[in-house]
């Protein structure tokens, strides 16, 4: 198998740009395309709006997992949020197979449903890679109980040798969670590992927050950066995170 996988993480806020001014879901796929990452793990997806397709008269005719992934990776999507019109959640895209992929409702309210998906992939020499696509709500109390959830998932239906990717957007500003999580189940977060701290990720235009994490397991970070600025700051308000790890 190889040695080391790219790992985006991109929370996508629909396929639209800030402020929901334009759907930018086509420069989306062109940019994820030059990007080419190994696996992309995406919040905020739209799996279907009635209303955006009869709004715009290029809306993709497939579930914007299935349009970004197109025919080159595979993809796997989870529900999080369900309405009249249509509903949206995580996915992933991935250059490798997906074996298996299941989804696990962590909503704690029904104002802010969240969800984690989990993928195994199938790498070359049979080997598998976890990934686990994570959406955590806006409020601590809510984060805390998702994240001893998340472990508790991790702990029944991960082995604990197998290389573990959990990556997505964790409204974790305050960055409490890059400790816990490396007590509970011996995570690394990417960027802090390389630089010192979590990325800045949000808003896109000039990061301030630290939303969006990479964590890891059984692979050593060895490049991390955050994309922003341009044309990134006009595709979503959440900026990517692209990581380079060492399977060891």
């Amino acid at each position: 198998m190889a040695n080391s996988l790219r790992i985006c993480s991109y929370n996508i806020h629909k396929g639209f740009s800030q402020l929901n001014r334009r759907m930018m879901i086509h420069e989306l796929r062109e940019c994820l395309r030059q990007l080419d990452p190994d696996i992309t793990l995406l919040q905020e997806v739209q799996g279907l709006h009635l209303h955006h397709a009869q709004r715009h008269s290029d809306w993709p005719d497939s579930p914007q997992h299935e349009f970004l992934a197109g025919e080159r990776l595979h993809a796997a999507y989870g529900v999080n949020a369900a309405y009249d019109h249509g509903h949206h959640g995580n996915a992933v895209l991935s250059r490798y197979p997906i074996q298996r992929a299941r989804n696990q409702d962590v909503s704690q309210s029904r104002l802010e449903q969240r969800g984690i998906l989990h993928c195994e992939l199938a790498m070359a020499g049979g080997r598998e890679v976890h990934c686990l696509c994570v959406h955590l709500s806006l409020t601590e109390a809510q984060r805390r109980r998702q994240l001893v959830m998340l472990a508790d998932y991790v702990q029944t239906h991960v082995p604990a040798r197998a290389p573990l990717v959990i990556a997505g957007d964790f409204n974790d500003w305050r960055t409490r969670a890059n400790d816990w999580l490396a007590r509970q189940l011996g995570l690394v977060e990417a960027f802090s590992a390389l630089h010192g701290q979590s990325a800045r990720s949000f808003p896109s235009s000039l990061p301030v927050l630290r939303l969006d994490r990479i964590y890891v397991r059984g692979m050593r970070p060895i490049s991390a950066r955050v994309l922003w600025g341009r044309p990134w700051a006009s595709i979503s308000d959440h900026a990517p995170l692209l990581t380079e790890l060492r399977l060891t």
